[in-house]
C-alpha cells in the first residue's frame, strides 16, 4: 500500500474523532469541537494517508482513507492539557505532540515514523530545541515507549494526570542543528 503524508482538512475531521476514540486510553477522548479546536491551533496537523483511497481526481475520498495523523502545538497557547503545561513550565523551545495515532491494524507497518518524520521536520525549520510528548507507563503502553525510545525519546519526568487515574512518562527528543 502506497501511502502519503499532507495536511488535515475540514473533511477528515470525524474520521480524526473515530480513530481517536479507538486509541483510547492511549490518548485522551475528545469530541468533535475539542479535535477542531486543536487542529486548528496545531503548528502541524498531518494526516497519513491510503493513497489509493485519497485520489484528489476522484473527488471525495473513501471515508476510511486516513489511516494516522499527529498534532503539533507550540508554546504558548492556552490549552488545559495538564501535559503541555508541564512542558511549557520547564521552559524549552519545542514542539509538543499532543496526540499521534495510527488506525488499528496499521500499527508496526512505518506509519507512526512517517508522521514523527514530519514532525521532526517542522521543528527543525521552526528552529526547536526538542520534540516533547508523553506516554502512559499507568495503564502502561509498552509498545509506545518502546516506539517513541527507538525514535530517540528520553524520559525527562513523570506525573499522575487525569485526577490520579492516569500515570505518564514525559518525553523529549533534542533535535540537532
Amino acid at each position: 500500500m502506497k501511502t502519503l503524508v499532507r495536511p488535515v482538512t475540514e473533511a477528515d475531521l470525524d474520521r480524526l474523532v473515530e480513530l481517536n476514540r479507538a486509541s483510547v486510553p492511549a490518548v485522551n477522548d475528545i469530541d468533535g469541537d475539542e479535535m477542531r479546536w486543536l487542529v486548528g491551533h496545531a503548528e502541524l496537523a498531518v494526516a497519513i494517508v491510503d493513497a489509493g483511497k485519497a485520489d484528489a481526481e476522484a473527488g471525495t475520498p473513501h471515508p476510511d482513507a486516513v489511516l494516522g495523523f499527529v498534532l503539533a502545538l507550540r508554546p504558548g497557547l492556552d490549552y488545559s492539557s495538564e501535559n503541555y503545561r508541564w512542558f511549557s513550565e520547564r521552559g524549552a523551545d519545542f514542539v509538543y505532540v499532543d496526540r499521534i495515532v495510527v488506525a488499528d491494524g496499521h500499527r508496526s507497518a512505518g506509519l507512526g515514523a512517517a508522521l514523527y518524520d514530519a514532525v521532526f521536520e517542522r521543528a527543525l525549520a521552526l528552529g526547536a530545541a526538542e520534540v516533547e510528548c508523553e506516554v502512559n507507563v499507568e495503564p502502561p503502553n509498552p509498545g509506545s515507549m518502546a516506539f517513541h525510545s527507538r525514535l530517540g525519546f528520553a524520559e525527562v519526568g513523570r506525573q499522575s494526570t487525569k485526577g490520579g487515574t492516569t500515570v505518564v512518562a514525559l518525553l523529549a527528543r533534542p533535535l540537532a542543528g
